[in-house]
């Protein structure tokens, strides 16, 4: 059987870190420690600055491991839809900053001595089954419009089967992430920064200074970074603007030397993406909505039949992972001042499935906004921004989401608890409340009311991943109902009855 994790998280330790056991003051404090949080406090660390690292989790324990590693200045949603609603100018800008965040990785890795398998190569766009070729023609000319060098048409990409014509993205990279995050971890500490583990944010306030409530405890701080994947500090400002996507991962072992060292992405809808790691074909795709399907084991099932079709060397499926992405309806991240809120309160979101490039601009326009420095990537980022030409788009995903409230009118998925087979979920009405029920591998039922703590939709149970997700704005609840991924920052709360009952 396949693990049911990243292979990253199964080949990479990541410092030890405790929880937050005092008050503390600094000049920063950083609420995340995956790639956009640890860049931040890096950047902000070498330029001098005090910095407090919180994270709820261990180190890096959110989406930044769930990734495929992938290190690119080729947009998921192309250059030239990108210009379609935010012109050529926004374009180029959008090429320099994601350009400009692999050269980072590049120049980090050699200065701070990381080893992380960093290393370029080139990267393909493929057409997808049924796709036609004037796809790759308009990326092409709007990649040289936006100043890419070295972008060209080739008649297949480097594989075994036939891919047809792809384009040609050079000097793109890729690496192991949480190797690349221990070392940047170590390099904060060594500038005297400060990462906390098992440290939950509960409440943040911005003014002079702002505050940072963990537990007991209260760290404050000249500025307030939240970098949490979907901000936890406010409940509409930014959650409208991006919609949460489910996206699925295998790891399949290879012959040595049998499948080129290449990235790859096809031009489908949802469309599937592969590198190498070592002696593993890593695949991923099969995209849903967050919380608004119930077959993601079949999502597995059908990324090791596409490449099987593929890759016919290819021998046992070793890894199976799923991760969150967020896309906002104009394609590029929000980085920077949290709108509507004090001018000393910072956010990074909406990855748009480019997150470790996102998130490593996001370390170096966060540092350059909070140190007063000018940066040319700032308005493009802006959280502020109104995307008046995905209007569409944002109508489409909003009456989505807001049909979802419509499950609280509907009965549970199964009539009786008893009905709910070990290690799986289901919701069950109870009266007028809804309850997310688990049993677990011993068969102890625990029961949590289904409503997500932000804004009160109904929490579906992800079969594939055996956590709970929220159809709405994306947030993530572990099989027992423990958070681990916003807008939502508290557990689902407890509807434990007296008489729970162990299965038989």
């Amino acid at each position: 059987m396949p693990r049911h994790e990243s292979v990253w998280s199964a080949t990479a330790a990541l410092p030890e870190c405790g929880p937050i056991d005092q008050n503390l003051h600094a000049d920063v404090c950083v609420i995340g420690g995956g790639i956009a949080g640890l860049s931040t406090a890096y950047h902000l660390s070498k330029a001098g600055r005090s910095v407090v690292v919180l994270d709820d989790g261990p180190l890096a324990g959110g989406m930044t491991r769930m990734t495929t590693g992938h290190l690119v200045n080729m947009l998921d949603d192309r250059y030239f839809e990108l210009e379609k609603l935010r012109g050529e100018e926004a374009m180029r800008v959008a090429a320099d900053s994601h350009t400009a965040a692999i050269d980072s990785i590049d120049e980090i890795v050699r200065r701070e001595g990381i080893d992380c398998d960093f290393s370029r190569l080139d990267g393909y766009l493929l057409l997808a089954d049924g796709d036609k070729p004037a796809t790759l023609e308009r990326e092409l000319d709007a990649a040289h419009r936006a100043g890419l060098k070295g972008v060209e048409r080739v008649a297949r990409a480097p594989y075994q089967w036939d891919t047809g014509p792809a384009l040609r993205f050079p000097r793109q990279g890729q690496f192991h992430p949480l190797k690349y995050l221990a070392g940047l971890a170590e390099a904060i500490r060594r500038e005297g920064g400060r990462i906390f583990c098992h440290s939950h944010a509960d409440h943040v306030e911005g003014g002079v200074p702002g505050l940072v409530h963990v537990g007991q405890h209260v760290v404050t701080a000249d500025a307030v970074v939240v970098a949490t994947n979907v901000p936890v500090n406010n409940l509409l400002t930014l959650h409208t603007k991006q919609a949460p996507y489910m996206t699925y991962v295998i790891g399949a072992r290879v012959p040595a030397g049998s499948v080129p060292k290449v990235l790859a992405w096809d031009t489908g809808d949802p469309y599937h993406y592969l590198r190498m790691q070592d002696d593993l074909l890593i695949v991923g795709g099969e995209d849903h909505k967050s919380g608004q399907a119930h077959d993601s084991p079949q999502r597995y099932r059908n990324l090791e039949a596409w490449a099987r079709q593929r890759f016919p060397m290819m021998q046992e499926v070793a890894f199976m992972w799923g991760g969150q992405v967020m896309e906002p309806a104009d394609y590029l991240a929000f980085i920077g001042h949290n709108p509507m809120d004090h001018d000393n309160i910072f956010v990074a979101t909406g990855d748009s499935g480019m997150g470790l490039t996102h998130g490593t601009i996001a370390g170096i326009l966060l540092c350059d906004l909070i140190l007063g420095r000018k940066n040319p990537w700032e308005k493009l980022y802006s959280p502020s921004r109104v995307p008046l030409k995905a209007a569409a788009e944002l109508a489409r995903e909003d009456l989505n989401m807001a049909a979802q409230y419509s499950d609280w009118l509907t009965g549970g998925d199964v009539p009786s608890v008893d009905l709910i087979p070990r290690d799986s979920g289901a919701i069950v009405r109870r009266g007028l409340e809804k309850i997310a029920v688990y049993r677990d591998p011993e068969g102890v039922l625990h029961e949590r009311f289904a409503a997500c703590p932000h804004l009160g939709c109904i929490v579906q149970w992800n079969p594939g991943e055996k956590t709970w997700d929220c159809p709405c704005h994306g947030s993530r609840f572990d099989a027992t109902g423990h958070v681990i991924n916003g807008p939502a920052n508290h557990n689902l709360l407890s509807a434990k009855r007296p008489d729970h009952k162990r299965a038989a």
